[in-house]
C-alpha cells in the first residue's frame, strides 16, 4: 500500500475505486467497505484507493469542542490500513479552506480533478461541500458527466458502523476490552513516544516505559491496571499498563501512562511503541506504603500473564 501524505503531487491512478471518510478505529463496519472498494477494484482490473483526513474534520469544524474521542490517530489508522489489500491511501489536509469548497467544486476539483475515479462507493447519508449541500443524489448527477459509477453502502450498513463506534467507545471507557475488541475486529492499539519518567518502578523491580501520547484527542482507557502486547524493536512482547494519577505517590499528579514489559531491558527512551490492550486486570487503587505496591504488581503480573495466556490459546487459529 503507497500512503500520500496531501494531494499535490498525486500519480494518475489506474482505474481507482474510491471511498471516502475519517474510518477512526477501523473497525468491523469499516473492514466491510475495504472489502468493497478491493473486490470491486479488482472486477475492473483497477486499484483500490481510500481517502481520509487529518487532523480529523470536527476539529476544523468545530474547534472548541473538546468532546471528540477518536479511536485511532492517524499513524495508528496507516498501521491498521496497511494490513489490507489496498494499493493506496492519501491522507488529505483537512483545512478552513478545504471545508469551504462547494458541493460542485468538491467534486470537479477534488473527486474527478485529482483522482478520476472509475468508481466511488460511498454511504448514503454521506454529505460533502460548503454547509454538506451535496449529498449521494448529488454525486450521482455527476456520474455521467464524470464518467464514473457511484455504489451506495445501504443504510442499515450505515446504521451498524455508526452503532459499533458508538458501542466500541462506550466499551472502553467502562473497561469492557473484549467487547471492543470484538467489534473492532483486533485489540485496541494505543501508540506513543517513550518519554523519562521519575524511576519508581525501576526502584520496585517493575521499570516502565513511559508513554507519551501525541494525538491528544486519542480516547485512552480508564484508570486501572490492564493486560497487553508491546511492539518494540520489531518485537512482540508481553506486558501490563498502568494508566492513572499515582494515588499512592500524593506529590506526583497528573495521569500517566506506564507499560511495564515483561523481560525485557532495553533502552528505548525516544522509540515510538505500539500497544495492543487486551484486558483490564484491576482498578487504580491506593496503597498504604510503596512494600504493598510492590506486592500488588507482583499479582498484577500474574493476573496479566493468565490474561495473556487465555488469550493467545483462543486466537491460535484466528488471523488478527
Amino acid at each position: 500500500m503507497k500512503v500520500y501524505r496531501g494531494i499535490e503531487t498525486l500519480p494518475k491512478f489506474k482505474k481507482p475505486v474510491i471511498t471516502i471518510g475519517s474510518f477512526d478505529g477501523l473497525h468491523l463496519g469499516h473492514q466491510k467497505i475495504l472489502e468493497k472498494v478491493i473486490s470491486e477494484a479488482q472486477k475492473i482490473d483497477g486499484e483500490s484507493l481510500i481517502i481520509t483526513f487529518d487532523p480529523h474534520p470536527r476539529k476544523i469544524i468545530y474547534p472548541k469542542d473538546t468532546s471528540l474521542q477518536l479511536l485511532s490517530s492517524i499513524d495508528e489508522k496507516i498501521k491498521l490500513f496497511s494490513k489490507y489489500a489496498l494499493d493506496h491511501l492519501v491522507i488529505v489536509e483537512f483545512s478552513v479552506a478545504f471545508s469551504q469548497l462547494s458541493a460542485d467544486e468538491y467534486i470537479e476539483k477534488f473527486l474527478i480533478g485529482k483522482f478520476n475515479p472509475a468508481k466511488i462507493i460511498i454511504g448514503y447519508d454521506h454529505r460533502f461541500g460548503l454547509n454538506r449541500k451535496g449529498d449521494i443524489n448529488f454525486l450521482k448527477w455527476y456520474q455521467t458527466k464524470g464518467d464514473f459509477e457511484v455504489i451506495e453502502i445501504p443504510e442499515q450498513e450505515i446504521e451498524q458502523i455508526t452503532i459499533s463506534s458508538t458501542k466500541i467507545r462506550k466499551a472502553i471507557n467502562e473497561k469492557n476490552i473484549t467487547k471492543a475488541n470484538t467489534l473492532l475486529g483486533y485489540p485496541y492499539p494505543i501508540m506513543g513516544k517513550v518519554v523519562k519518567g521519575e524511576r519508581i518502578g525501576h526502584t520496585l523491580g517493575f521499570p516502565t516505559a513511559n508513554l507519551s501520547i501525541a494525538e491528544k484527542s486519542k480516547l485512552i482507557p480508564s484508570f486501572g491496571i490492564y493486560a497487553v502486547y508491546v511492539y518494540v524493536q520489531d518485537q512482540k512482547l508481553e506486558g501490563m499498563m498502568y494508566i492513572g494519577d499515582r494515588p499512592t505517590l500524593e506529590k506526583i499528579n497528573g495521569r500517566t501512562i506506564e507499560i511495564n514489559i515483561f523481560n525485557f531491558d532495553n533502552d528505548i527512551y525516544g522509540e515510538t511503541i505500539s500497544i495492543e490492550v487486551l484486558a483490564f486486570v484491576r482498578e487504580d487503587i491506593k496503597f498504604e506504603n510503596l512494600n504493598q505496591l510492590k506486592d500488588q504488581l507482583f499479582k498484577d503480573k500474574v493476573a496479566s500473564l493468565s490474561f495473556l495466556e487465555e488469550y493467545g490459546k483462543s486466537t491460535q487459529n484466528k488471523v488478527i
